[in-house]
């Protein structure tokens, strides 16, 4: 199978960086267009009214949170234009949901790699990707 569209899911961890860096590689290898994608997730726009910081604020700091991480990620690749998306939702929904819509051959992501309980309450975006993707996930491991 040819991959001419590959998406690269990320977000603001570390892990995200490895992810990207193995996208890139493969994008150049398979002269494919690239996209990174950061979804700002909607679920932890919390405000704290003891704080003083609304939901609106909260998300303005997620939002700008995720414009750099873009910025910076893009910013690392030395190929073609790479293009940026940041929807706001939540990852398991739109990440599949910007892969339909661009049209990628190719979904690729990295993991936190969280286990046992930790993995039980606070489930895995990845995991729910490869689930219930109609295309092929690759995910980069944390180690």
């Amino acid at each position: 199978m040819s991959y001419s569209k590959i998406l690269i899911a990320v977000d603001s961890s570390e892990y995200s960086m490895q992810a990207a860096k193995k996208g890139f590689e493969m994008a150049h290898q398979l002269h494919a267009e690239v996209a990174l994608l950061y979804v700002v997730d909607t679920s932890k726009a919390l405000g704290n009214i003891d704080a003083g910081i609304s939901a609106e604020q909260s998300l303005l700091v997620l939002k700008k949170e995720a414009e750099q991480t873009l910025d910076e990620l893009a910013a690392m690749y030395d190929g073609d234009a790479v293009m940026k998306f940041m929807p706001e939702g939540l990852p398991t929904k739109d990440i599949l949901k910007t892969a339909t819509v661009w049209e990628a051959d190719l979904i690729i992501m990295g993991t936190h790699g969280r286990t046992g309980l930790l993995h039980l309450l606070v489930g895995s975006v990845a995991e729910h990707v490869i689930r219930h993707s109609k295309i092929p996930v690759m995910v980069v491991p944390s180690k």
